[in-house]
């Protein structure tokens, strides 16, 4: 779980122009960039096997050799570091990260943080280097996005089967001693991987904001450090009520990932999340659509998908989180409506 710090490690400079990155012993080529945000850049990356022996390097480190690519190539994330606390979140990402093993959530397969020297004399800057397995379909976001343009819709038994995975997933994070909430489950989290005559596959990343799902609130302090986390962790059109007004006496748990789950169900119909339109009203308040669980339904008269998913997602967002049903109720639900309604 420990990071390893060496300035050989990667070839910083290499990946701002092409070239070969060093991850522990294993070396990679930089193929092309597919993605960056904030301090973060993802690279589609192919492994330089050197090693004449069978499997390579790679191979000989992951536990799992169904993570291994059968052409060589990885997602590399690279994030640059400018602080001891950013540094933490990172450390914090990789810790997280190791503790789930599931086909549904994104393995990382291996890390290393390097120190890197800043622009000025004594400013200590790091960069870390995070290796995934590749899914060059892209995210359940844009996915629905183009879909939303093409005016065309997921099937009523993708739409399940979609979101069952995620159930899948996220069940294996709520079943752990203690239970972890992913705390950003969004369609622009879920990658989407096409194959002929199967439904999609889904897998859940980015575990950035993955903690220990179940907090004891019993202050007014408490409850405002918590909004603040919420507000930096948490992408606000799926960010449950109890995140954005907490009451000073309140126990915190599993069941916020729970509302984000409702909300993506209604993105993977919709391609967008069901708060959203208050963003384009005038004077309109996303939290106040949030808290009041005030969903609003695309208009027409043939919607594409039965009453029974419609309910499903209301069923989710209850603005209390003491009624909201938990991950093994949903899946149960979810297996009830697959049998139902797929092909």
């Amino acid at each position: 779980m420990g990071c390893s710090f060496s300035g050989l490690n990667a070839l910083y400079d290499a990946v701002n122009g092409g070239g070969d990155v060093w991850i522990n012993e294993n070396r990679f080529r930089i193929l092309r960039q597919l993605g960056e945000g904030g301090f973060a850049y993802v690279f589609l990356v192919k492994e330089v096997v050197t090693d004449t022996s069978a499997g390579g390097g790679l191979a000989k480190k992951v536990k799992d050799t169904s993570h291994l690519s059968d052409d060589g190539t990885y997602a590399m994330k690279k994030v640059l570091i400018q602080n001891s606390e950013q540094l933490e979140l990172v450390r914090e990402e990789i810790r997280v990260s190791s503790l789930f093993s599931h086909p549904n959530l994104l393995p990382l397969l291996d890390h290393a943080i390097i120190a890197v020297k800043g622009t000025q004399e004594g400013s200590g800057k790091h960069e870390a280097y995070l290796l995934f397995p590749v899914h060059l379909d892209g995210t359940l976001l844009d996915n629905a996005q183009t879909m939303k343009a093409k005016k065309e819709y997921f099937s009523t038994s993708d739409v399940l089967h979609i979101f069952r995975q995620l159930c899948a997933g996220l069940k294996h994070m709520h079943s752990l001693d203690p239970p972890y909430a992913h705390n950003d489950v969004k369609p622009g989290n879920v990658l989407i991987t096409h194959r002929k005559g199967q439904p999609p596959l889904a897998i859940l990343m980015d575990f950035g904001s993955a903690r220990s799902a179940r907090r004891q609130i019993r202050s007014r302090s408490e409850a405002l450090q918590l909004q603040e986390w919420a507000s930096e962790h948490c992408s606000a059109p799926i960010r449950a009520p109890e995140l954005w007004d907490c009451p000073s006496h309140a126990d915190i748990d599993e069941r916020t990932d729970i509302w984000s789950l409702g909300c993506t169900l209604y993105a993977i119909m919709y391609g967008v999340s069901p708060f959203e339109y208050a963003l384009g009203e005038s004077g309109g308040s996303l939290q106040l659509a949030i808290v009041n669980a005030q969903v609003k339904w695309p208009g027409g008269p043939n919607p594409p998908y039965p009453e029974a998913l419609h309910q499903f997602v209301t069923w989710m967002l209850q603005p209390l989180p003491a009624v909201r049903p938990s991950i093994d109720d949903i899946i149960i639900h979810v297996d009830k409506l697959i049998s139902k309604f797929s092909r």
